[in-house]
């Protein structure tokens, strides 16, 4: 027992607690069902992987990197490549749920392992909700396709027809009638055509709704109906994949290929965000250990295969999209359709449409998956209440996490547009990767198991130095230009990662590193450095959030914790004080400011006022408690 913020979970430790029941907080000896064999990882990781990406932000990737892009993917899938192997070097010596919040816990600590398992359930919210609006899409394109139509009502988030409504309006109002797009047309006919009550419209996304529902379903009762279905599905995608590239191949000019990177390298890494989101999910996997057969010899050869088969298509489709049409014209939200109606071959894009519902049903239902895994996890070690980690006796599956990921997917996906935010899932993503590239770096190379996958040791000593300086030496001037300009604080992000560089540049020529986890770790985090300023402020915010719920409730029900001392109370209600006084100031600071923008930066604001407040009360307590005299 301990009451620091960083006491840890031995393996041991973790793998006796799932042994004898503790994974059922009512511990009456249910347990997830093995049922998942390397075949099935495998297609599960495609399954995840292999989704909106491929037939969405493709696209806007190929624009701004022409065919350089191919490079690009093949550069997100080393980084990632990194990663899974750090993943399966942890999935061997702790073959259970929780993926990169059980490693942390391992590894650094109590409190990392709370921010990243708070940041997974960031990740995987924030990528089912974008996911589900996705399918709906597609869904809708299909049915048009085949002549049915539903009510514009039914098939729009409330929020995007009443701004369409709102525009239409005011672009009217002002005779400028060229501004009005047909997303804003379809918007106002939506907002028009809705029944009401009041003043309020029913306007929702019903078919996002459905497909998480059905998901849902699918996830709760069992793992064998899940593998079924994503088998099922993957191997259909996959197919339909490999037509579109064959089909693609005989309508290929290679005088589109050139120049080859018309934007520089530069222009290749614009659309890192768009690649990355491409190859989210091969971590999902890692959540069901408890559910595969052998999970110290499946799980990282599933998640390896799966990489390596999803970039092998990523490039084939990349350097189809770009040699059938030229790159400027790739700027599109649905890029195979549209090259295919270029080279007039429009009953193509019915097939492609039908494998897109496929294709991101697929990573909603692996996603969904994962994310009650993450609260199971979470609620087992008493970060969040016990029922979170109950087994349900028939179905074997964690009954009530289950369920409340799929109403925290469902609500949004009904009545909000989240999909400006999906660069939040990618930086998400990056920090868990960058975790477990880190907490590798922490554990003991000599208690890997035998016989199982042990990640190949390369010393670092002299290569991690050669490298930086490499670095140093070609992009000094860059480097150097970050400090000027007017927003220079918005290069943040790129300070820190040259201070981890030579950090960690330092620690591998002292410690002796291993080289993969430093380059994973290294490569992930210079990714996260690319998807700019605004999302870091909003990634951080979220942390916040996480920080107070920690603090509140799953410092002092950890089951590694004692019993919450009188001034850590103390200090709680001080904070709370700090925290509503600081969403009192807000409030007053930006009245001008809409109602949303309020509540958002006033949750945010009241977070840091309780956190601030407590740090600071706490901090005097034990201060004043080290100046007691002992008796």
């Amino acid at each position: 027992m301990s009451n620091s913020i960083f006491r840890k979970k031995s393996i041991n430790k973790i793998m006796a607690d799932v042994a004898s029941g503790l994974s059922d907080s009512e511990h009456s000896g249910n347990h997830l069902t093995r049922a998942l064999n390397v075949k099935d990882l495998t297609l599960m990781g495609i399954a995840a992987v292999v989704g909106a990406g491929i037939f969405s932000t493709i696209g806007e990737a190929s624009f701004q990197g022409g065919p350089g892009v191919t490079i690009l993917f093949v550069i997100t899938a080393v980084t990632c490549g990194f990663s899974a192997l750090c993943y399966a070097e942890f999935a061997s010596r702790i073959p259970v749920a929780g993926s990169a919040y059980t490693y942390a816990y391992a590894s650094f600590g109590e409190l990392i392992a709370w921010i990243i398992g708070w940041d997974l359930l960031m990740e995987y919210a924030i990528g089912n909700i974008a996911v589900a609006i996705s399918w709906s899409t597609y869904f809708v394109n299909l049915l048009e396709l085949c002549h049915i139509h539903m009510p514009k009502y039914l098939i729009m988030d409330y929020f995007s027809a009443f701004t369409a409504h709102s525009q239409m309006a005011q672009l009217t109002a002002s005779h400028n009638l060229a501004a009005i797009t047909d997303d804003i047309k379809q918007g106002a006919i939506a907002w028009n055509s809705a029944p009401g009550i009041g003043g309020f419209k029913l306007i929702a996304n019903t078919p996002a709704l459905l497909i998480v529902i059905i998901i849902t379903y699918l996830v709760y009762i069992g793992i064998r109906e899940t593998k079924r279905a994503t088998n099922g599905m993957v191997i259909l995608k996959i197919a339909i994949v490999l037509a579109v590239i064959a089909i693609g191949f005989f309508y290929i000019t290679p005088a589109n290929w050139h120049p080859f990177m018309p934007n520089g390298f530069s222009g290749v890494m614009k659309g890192v965000s768009g690649v990355f989101f491409a190859y989210i999910g091969f971590d999902a996997i890692s959540t069901t250990a408890e559910e595969c057969e052998n999970p110290q010899r499946d799980l990282p050869r599933g998640m390896i295969y799966s990489l390596i088969i999803c970039t092998v298509l990523y490039v084939l489709i990349a350097l189809v999209l770009t040699g059938m049409v030229s790159y400027k014209d790739l700027a599109v939200g649905d890029p195979l359709a549209f090259v295919f109606n270029k080279v007039h071959l429009p009953g193509i894009g019915g097939v492609i449409s039908f494998s897109a519902v496929i294709a991101t049903a697929s990573v909603l239902l692996i996603f969904q998956l994962g994310q009650p895994r993450i609260w199971m996890s979470m609620s087992r070690d008493g970060l969040l209440p016990k029922v979170f980690s109950r087994i349900h006796p028939k179905f074997h599956t964690p009954s009530f996490a289950t369920i409340v990921t799929g109403f925290v997917v469902a609500i949004p996906a009904l009545f909000m547009n989240l999909t400006e935010v999906t660069d939040l899932t990618s930086i998400g993503t990056l920090f868990a990767f960058v975790l477990v590239c880190g907490g590798v770096l922490l554990i003991p190379r000599e208690a890997a198991v035998a016989g199982k996958f042990h990640l190949p040791y390369i010393n670092a000593k002299f290569i991690a130095p050669v490298l930086f300086i490499i670095g140093a030496i070609f992009f000094w001037k860059p480097m150097i230009g970050l400090f000027s300009g007017e927003n220079a604080h918005e290069n943040f992000p790129f300070f820190l990662f040259i201070i981890l560089s030579a950090a960690l540049t330092v620690m591998a020529f002292i410690k002796n590193l291993s080289l993969i986890p430093v380059l994973g770790l290294l490569s992930c985090f210079y990714l996260m450095t690319q998807l700019g300023y605004d999302n870091w402020i909003r990634f951080l915010g979220w942390l916040v959030i996480g920080l107070v719920i920690y603090v509140s409730y799953g410092y002092t029900h950890s089951s590694l914790g004692k019993t919450a001392s009188p001034a850590h109370k103390a200090s709680l209600w001080f904070g709370l004080i700090g925290g509503i006084l600081s969403v009192i100031a807000i409030t007053i600071l930006t009245p001008d400011h809409s109602a949303l923008a309020l509540i958002l930066e006033g949750i945010v604001a009241g977070c840091l006022g309780f956190l601030a407040v407590y740090l600071i009360v706490s901090s005097y307590f034990l201060l004043a408690k080290k100046g007691k005299p002992t008796t």
